[in-house]
């Protein structure tokens, strides 16, 4: 085999590919199409439901000896030291090449929603803090040291980024997500999957596509959203990661959209995926999602029906472990029943990313080279850095913040000293530790009071937690309320404890019926509110709650979206001044807990009107957010100009810092349609720019607007380009309008290509 063609680096990856397909047996070609999850529990108590129905014993040297295609978290199902754990890896790799004939190894993958989720890896902060920061560039080298410290261990795939858009807040999974607007998501999400594969991982986007329009805010729950609102909301953030960061993989959803379940939709992962996108990369089945084809969705009555819908459909690998591509594909092949072509057609995808990942050649190595630390002094700098940015200033009116350094402090709330308050559902720790009392947390994580002690040092701090997050008990109020009136603020520190399934108030299967903050903390607020010591809210959660009950009650509000472990100095020195808030809500905040889902992507008919009682309007729309200095916007009178449907125009303005200190101003461009072929949301993202600028300092920001950028899909299901009127409003929020210019397009309507610009470019001088 050592000079067969497919062993030749010097050839091209298709003609590797074929020799070696030819020389493959029909056992050998399907055990590259599913993993196998080593260490899984099969006895009922695994991470996720229906996981002890899927998965069983086998016999490890059998199943190898015709090769594999993935092996499953071998660091991210159980506690493992970072060292012995690359060894480990590096010892199974050359098993699996030695147990077949053609001496192949299997790509590794691993979650890396919010970092790699291993023990003893840097937990950075949850993607909706990344669209809170609207910082693509810092998420983007975030991502790069995620995937070195993946590829430092042997690992070549990461299950990451969530490109799902918020469309109902009570969705437990909206921490996974990155907003709820779909340029924002996918400009941070195309971010992320260029720093991850600039590492040389494979970045594999998730959940493709509909999962976070569920009916009811279900987790896995039927999808109904309409073919516009699919195609104009849904699915660009998995163009934008494609087109602009170069995305190798893609993870089908577990739900169905009119019926039709995304891992047997052949439209979705064939068609529109490969045909019209242009995807040459691997398709995986999210967990079990091929098996579910059997068991919940009920469109194929066996295992080898569930296999053959998902490969017909473009599924090429099933994870994460051989259930229906084993044994009942093999068997229905040589019965007849599905065609080897489909296998042949799989297979094929597969190698060949094993040959882009160097897999196929001789000289590939499975050893770890170099020291291995997978929470370094500059990893702990950047997530310090992102977790900073993405805290959101929602409320300050009288000036309370930041905190005197001497001032006498009342620290209240069940998330004020838990480290686990500062983690999302897809850490170790929440994921994965909690199983493993016993373990040590992996990383420093400094909690909320830890950080204010550090930061305030001359401060007088008490604490009293008040309430558990979910139980009823609030016996602890009176003692809370006691120690708050004895200090001159009280801070709460309230919000969500991610878990799974149900085992938390936020993360994978923890909807929520309201926005009403988890167990008796709404009503510790209140208590605390009623009291004359002012109150600082400090939300520490996976989603927005309601907050409309406490406006004119609490003295400033401070949002954040679990910020990771460096989240509790970044947090802390908002508070105290010593960092500048410069994060915006990349989701509303509503006023009440009901009424729900909104977002601000809404036609007319969405909006606040006198044909009913509801009103939807949020308390703090998408974009907003405040900082400690103060900004002036220059040259922002209104503007008329024309345009055609094919050519761009440019918008500017001149902000300056006219405070005192240093700050970072977040300008955001909105596109606003006053008449189209169909209904349209009142506004939309199209733009952004961070601003910092020193007390004084004044720069020029202009977007460089093109007609591409108001595209959508008319009634006849075409992406058009409409001629007449838009406007472009520069911005500090969706509801905050500087400067509109009115532009009028002219020509004939266009249907942009695929090649249609995606993203609207910005300078600053």
């Amino acid at each position: 085999m050592t000079t067969a063609p497919w062993r030749d680096p010097a050839l091209p990856a298709e003609a590797r590919v074929d020799d070696l397909l030819a020389r493959m047996t029909l056992e050998e070609k399907t055990a590259q199409l599913y993993g196998v999850w080593v260490g899984a529990a099969t006895d009922g108590d695994g991470v996720a439901p229906h996981q002890d129905e899927m998965t069983s014993d086998f016999d490890w040297d059998e199943l190898i000896t015709h090769g594999l295609g993935q092996l499953t978290r071998s660091f991210g199902t159980a506690p493992v030291d970072p060292a012995l754990g690359a060894q480990a890896l590096a010892r199974a790799q050359r098993r699996i090449s030695g147990a077949g004939r053609f001496g192949i190894p299997a790509v590794a993958h691993e979650e890396c929603l919010a970092g790699f989720t291993a023990w003893g890896a840097t937990a950075y902060p949850v993607p909706l803090a990344w669209g809170a920061s609207f910082d693509a560039a810092l998420v983007e080298e975030m991502a790069h040291r995620i995937g070195r410290d993946l590829a430092s261990v042997g690992v070549h795939q990461g299950l990451a980024p969530v490109l799902d858009v918020v469309r109902d807040p009570r969705w437990g999974r909206v921490e996974e997500t990155i907003g709820e607007d779909p340029y924002l998501v996918g400009t941070i999400g195309a971010a992320y999957v260029r720093g991850l594969e600039s590492a040389g991982i494979v970045a594999t986007l998730k959940h493709f596509a509909g999962y976070a329009s569920s009916a009811g805010a279900r987790n896995l729950a039927p999808v109904r959203a309409g073919v516009r609102e699919f195609a104009d909301i849904t699915l660009p953030p998995f163009e934008f990661a494609l087109r602009e960061g170069g995305a190798r993989s893609v993870m089908a959803a577990y739900t169905d959209t009119d019926g039709v379940p995304s891992t047997a939709d052949p439209y979705l992962l064939t068609e529109l995926l490969r045909e019209q996108w242009g995807f040459t990369g691997t398709v995986v089945s999210d967990y079990f999602g091929v098996g579910f084809l059997k068991t919940l969705h009920r469109v194929a009555g066996t295992e080898a029906e569930a296999a053959h819908a998902a490969l017909a459909a473009g599924v090429d690998v099933e994870l994460p472990t051989v259930h229906c591509n084993g044994d009942p594909l093999v068997e229905a092949v040589r019965a007849g029943a599905v065609p080897e072509s489909l296998v042949d057609r799989a297979a094929a995808r597969v190698l060949r990313q094993k040959c882009e990942l160097g897999l196929l050649d001789e000289t590939w190595s499975p050893e770890p080279t170099g020291p291995i630390d997978l929470d370094s002094t500059a990893n702990r700098v950047l997530a310090r850095r992102l977790a900073e940015e993405s805290v959101v200033l929602l409320s300050n009116p009288e000036g309370v913040l930041p905190l005197a350094p001497d001032t006498r402090i009342s620290v209240v709330g069940p998330r004020a000293a838990d480290a686990l308050a500062m983690l999302g559902c897809y850490s170790f720790p929440s994921h994965v530790g909690v199983n493993h009392p016993a373990l040590p947390m992996g990383v420093e994580i400094p909690t909320i009071l830890e950080s204010l002690r550090t930061e305030l040092p001359d401060a007088k701090i008490t604490f009293t937690e008040g309430c558990d997050t979910t139980d009823p008990d609030t016996s602890g109020f009176e003692e809370a309320v006691a120690r708050s009136t004895e200090a001159d603020v009280c801070v709460a520190v309230l919000g969500d404890r991610a878990g799974l399934f149900g085992r938390g108030t936020s993360g994978e299967g923890c909807d929520v019926a309201d926005l009403q903050l988890p167990g008796v903390q709404a009503q510790l607020l209140d208590a605390l509110t009623a009291a004359d010591t002012p109150v600082v809210l400090v939300l520490l959660t996976g989603r927005p709650y309601a907050l409309g009950r406490w406006h004119d009650r609490l003295a400033a509000t401070v949002q954040a979206f679990f910020p990771g472990e460096e989240g509790g100095p970044a947090v802390a020195g908002v508070l105290s001044g010593r960092v500048n808030p410069s994060g915006r809500l990349p989701v509303s905040v509503p006023q009440t807990p009901g009424g729900q889902p909104w977002t601000y992507l809404q036609p007319p008919l969405g909006l606040a009107g006198e044909v009913s009682n509801l009103d939807p309007t949020p308390l703090h729309p998408f974009g907003h957010g405040l900082g400690y200095t103060d900004f002036t916007w220059e040259n922002t009178a209104d503007v008329h100009a024309r345009t055609t449907t094919d050519e761009g125009h440019d918008v500017s303005v001149t902000i300056r810092n006219t405070g005192a200190r240093e700050g970072t101003e977040v300008v955001q461009l909105y596109l606003h349609d006053p008449v189209a072929s169909v209904t349209r949301p009142d506004v939309r993202l199209i733009g952004y720019h961070r601003l910092t600028l020193s007390p004084g300092e004044a720069r020029q920001i202009t977007f460089h607007f093109h007609p591409d950028l108001s595209a959508f899909t008319n009634a006849r299901g075409h992406r058009v380009v409409e001629p007449g009127a838009l406007e472009l409003r520069v911005s500090k929020s969706s509801t905050s309008v500087v400067h509109t210019t009115h532009l009028t397009l002219t020509g004939p309507e266009r249907q942009p290509g695929p090649s249609r610009q995606l993203t609207c470019r910005t300078t600053a001088r």
